[in-house]
């Protein structure tokens, strides 16, 4: 069998295998959500069209997610402005102070935010103390404290893209707009915005999708009023499964609706071209007064954006029953922290989040991995249906996957490709690497292209077979690549929540769903110690992946 042959056929191997994964559990929703019992109907479309609480449900999730890209946007982009442009004191430790958020699981933000600013949280007990009120002074619960929590956890695409965009401007186009008497008003709006602009829609992108797709805030501080994510779950749990498939697919059509009009967007013609010059200098600022007074803001908000997570930590050394209406807790103690290890029911969350997040990162590791080298330079038949694929499930909220998951996954029917995975320890790293797909796929294929093909061209002109090159040339220069991947995808699948809810059981039982059944026991303290172990395993992979990556 020539090599081409067999390229061939690996390729289309990986092929069926991701429209197995990601294509067939969505195709069985759709069909299902118009076959009823007593064959195909539109019942439960009808049910879903005349129902005013559903028209509310995704309603809200459409409005929540746009004004989630606007508050982020007036959060993210005068930090990036503030940390990009101008030297402060501690400007490198800052910045990556303010970008924190990014590494940190969803479930640990409103953990956080819950403790710090609920009704029984921190500020909210010591303004019921100050104020001598017998009821909290407010209630955490709503459409603002979801958007609370998401302009708090989204700001960071904002920041993160506008920071690198204004970075890569090149200083040159500056210079240049000055000596031609353009003023700073008419340089920011003629050369800077339009340098900005690519950057600002994918922030955008960004977090309207994150945002569509967000359940651990709606969940928690939701209350009474409701988006389709919940809504799905809620619907789910009522029994009305086909009514799920239904609300399932709107949310789906949506997602990918906004992902067609938002990618759309294209940079202004006068932002193109490449840049030739070195970056901007920061503007050093020289009167001390202004000096001063700019870095005690600049460390004003990074204390106050990383205030929620300090108070997390500070929960997670109180003792179950111990802090009641006090301010600040009585008692401290490490016994939260010691159960997590000694007592078998705290750890088996640990080990369980631990071993499916390795399993789900390893299997979509090495899919991308695969998938990357047979599709770069379309070596194979249909390489950009198998790019499309591994980006598929980013589009689609998790929801939206778990439901179709469990759908394609609890029916025994081998010769359908189905099996019954619902219930056994293997239908969460499945849909763990499901959803890791897009995360891998894009780092590796983006660490594939980069590669120069000489490199191959001289190994074999050495005289080294293909699987030498790949042992000795390839996988050493995408080591970055597979490791930046690698640890996005560890962490995402460590820290899930809305697909866990959806799919584990008591044995499977993660992190996030110990968390949840702590804090319905009003064991505060033990939930806020699972939090801190996410935050840290999860800061801790990232530093280790950018460590590895970057020293070789």
């Amino acid at each position: 069998m020539t090599a081409d042959r067999r390229r061939q056929i690996i390729g289309a191997m990986i092929l069926v295998l991701l429209l197995w994964l990601v294509v067939y559990p969505l195709l069985l929703v759709l069909v299902e959500g118009v076959h009823g019992a007593s064959g195909w109907t539109l019942d439960f479309v009808r049910l879903f069209l005349h129902r005013p609480t559903e028209w509310r449900a995704l309603w809200g999730s459409l409005w929540i997610s746009l004004v989630s890209v606007v508050l982020a946007a007036l959060i993210g982009i005068p930090l990036a402005l503030l940390f990009g442009r101008y030297d402060l004191p501690g400007g490198r430790v800052l910045s990556g102070l303010i970008a924190l958020p990014a590494v940190l699981p969803p479930l640990v933000g409103v953990l956080a935010f819950l403790f710090l600013y609920g009704e029984s949280g921190f500020v909210s007990l010591l303004v019921q103390r100050m104020l001598g009120l017998e009821e909290p002074p407010w209630r955490l619960q709503g459409a603002g404290a979801i958007l609370l929590v998401h302009a708090y956890s989204m700001y960071v695409y904002f920041y993160l893209f506008t920071r690198a965009a204004l970075g890569s401007l090149d200083a040159s186009l500056l210079e240049a707009a000055a000596s031609l008497g353009a003023g700073r008003w008419r340089t920011l709006r003629q050369v800077v915005l339009p340098h900005l602009y690519p950057a600002l829609a994918g922030a955008a992108l960004l977090t309207f999708m994150t945002s569509l797709a967000s359940f651990s805030a709606p969940y928690i501080f939701g209350g009474g009023f409701r988006v389709m994510t919940t809504q799905i779950v809620a619907t789910r749990l009522n029994g009305e499964n086909e009514l799920a498939m239904v609300e399932t697919i709107s949310l789906a059509l949506v997602a990918l609706l906004a992902l067609w009009l938002l990618r759309g967007t294209r940079a202004p013609e006068s932002s193109a071209g490449g840049r030739k010059g070195s970056g901007p200098t920061r503007v050093p600022v020289r009167r001390p007064a202004v000096r001063i007074a700019l870095a005690a803001v600049a460390w004003g908000l990074a204390a106050f954006l990383l205030l929620p997570h300090l108070t997390l930590l500070l929960v997670s050394f109180v003792p179950l029953g111990t802090w009641t209406t006090e301010p600040l807790p009585p008692a401290y103690t490490l016994q939260n922290y010691l159960a997590l290890v000694t007592d078998p029911v705290r750890s088996r969350p640990l080990v369980n989040s631990l071993w499916l997040a390795s399993a789900a990162t390893v299997a979509a590791v090495g899919i991308a991995l695969v998938a990357g080298l047979l599709s770069i330079g379309r070596r194979v038949r249909g390489a950009r249906v198998v790019e499309g694929l591994l980006a598929l499930p980013w589009a689609v909220p998790g929801t939206v996957f778990a439901i179709a998951i469990a759908t394609a996954f609890s029916v025994r029917a081998p010769w359908a490709g189905r099996f019954i995975l619902v219930g056994t320890i293997w239908i969460l790293p499945l849909a763990y690497l499901v959803r890791n797909l897009p995360i891998t796929g894009r780092a590796i294929l983006a660490g594939v292209r980069a590669l120069d093909p000489s490199l191959d061209e001289a190994a074999a002109t050495l005289g080294a077979g293909r699987w030498r090159t790949l042992r000795r040339v390839t996988l050493p220069l995408l080591r970055p690549a597979l490791l930046a991947g690698a640890s996005l995808a560890f962490v995402t699948a460590f820290g899930d929540f809305v697909t866990s809810i959806m799919l584990y059981t008591y044995d499977t039982r993660p992190i996030s769903m110990e968390i949840l059944s702590s804090l319905r026991q009003s064991d505060v303290g033990v939930a806020a110690a699972y939090g801190v172990v996410l935050m840290l395993v999860s800061a801790a992979v990232f530093a280790l992946g950018a460590e590895r990556g970057g020293g070789g």
